[in-house]
């Protein structure tokens, strides 16, 4: 099959190779792709084959159809159209096929075109599991009125499906957005208020009449936030990251108010074996809500083509922090 590897080259990090189909483990199902989301951890994951020297497929959002399950599979059959994140400690969805346990999988709404489903299930677990996982909002609709939540860097590929489960979830949501095209695109997912990331937005939330908030997601550099978010979480509240932190984190600042900080990452349910089909049941929730059109994808840009020269140009715009919402890739 056709394969974008990484390298243990740094001058040349990915190559398209030709390798054997994936042979399904029991309770796998083998996917044919049909449409790849480009995410950060692509890049750090880039990152580490190249330091260990440990060439791997990349690739951690996908839709695709069933081809072949393995021995004990049981929860899909050979045809379904289905969607997954995968698992980072196995080789990814950058491929025309694909080997992944069962558990992980949801099938697919029929109503949502590949190119704006692949970029659905990372972005949709990672807010689901931050939201309700960790800071233990109640899993329904309209259940959580009355409470608050601050979403630092509301126009990124998380935040754009944060904003939206937050609005379903009941919450009231003050999203951050720094130019004009992320500010409109924060407003149309249901964001309440919005702040500018880049400015005093303690001053600007405080400006409102708001003192504390229960409930802040940083899914931007932590570092960067952290002091301020310290300041602005109420008494007992939760403070969330997605994004590792570089420098060690003042998290004394929480002890006067007993707030948490929580850790959301996607792949520790795979990569530890916890409840990993929740992640299943996530993504047929996300399936609903789309049908229901009461969430939307949070695609704005697709490219056409396995190829090194459209993964190439998507890692760029990831990383020219220029991309709003997510970008995907057709097969």
């Amino acid at each position: 099959m056709t394969t974008i590897m990484t390298t243990s080259d740094s001058q040349v990090p990915l190559t398209l190779i030709q390798t054997p189909l994936p042979q399904p483990e029991p309770f796998d199902l083998l996917v044919k792709i049909s449409a790849v989301s480009v995410n950060p951890v692509d890049l750090k994951q880039a990152q580490v084959a190249v330091t260990n020297q440990t060439p791997k497929i990349l690739g951690y959002d996908a839709v695709g159809t069933v081809v072949d399950t393995g021995a004990q599979a049981s929860k899909f059959k050979i045809g379904d159209r289905v969607m997954f994140a995968g698992a980072v400690n196995r080789q990814g969805s950058y491929a025309e096929f694909e080997a992944v346990h069962e558990d992980l999988v949801a099938l697919a709404p029929s109503n949502i075109a590949d190119a704006q489903l692949a970029g659905v299930p990372l972005s949709f677990l990672t807010a689901y599991e931050l939201l309700i996982d960790k800071f233990r909002l109640i899993p329904s609709a309209n259940a959580n009125q009355g409470q608050s939540i601050f979403i630092i860097n509301g126009a990124g590929g998380v935040g754009s499906s944060m904003i939206q489960l937050a609005k379903w979830l009941g919450l009231t949501v003050i999203a951050s957005a720094s130019r004009p095209k992320t500010i409109d695109w924060v407003q149309s997912l249901g964001a309440d208020h919005v702040v500018n990331h880049r400015l005093d937005y303690l001053a600007e939330i405080k400006a409102m009449g708001i003192d504390t908030i229960p409930y802040i997601a940083i899914l931007h550099n932590p570092n960067q936030h952290f002091t301020a978010a310290a300041e602005l979480i109420s008494p007992f509240g939760h403070i969330g990251s997605i994004v590792e932190n570089a420098t060690p984190l003042p998290i004394e600042r929480l002890k006067s108010k007993a707030a948490s900080f929580d850790w959301e990452f996607m792949f520790a349910k795979s990569l530890y074996h916890y409840h990993m089909a929740s992640q299943g049941t996530i993504l047929a929730l996300a399936g609903e809500l789309l049908t229901t059109h009461t969430y939307k994808t949070p695609v704005t840009q697709t490219l056409a083509g396995l190829s090194l020269d459209t993964i190439h140009e998507a890692h760029q715009l990831l990383t020219s922090n220029q991309l709003i919402g997510k970008l995907t890739i057709t097969y």
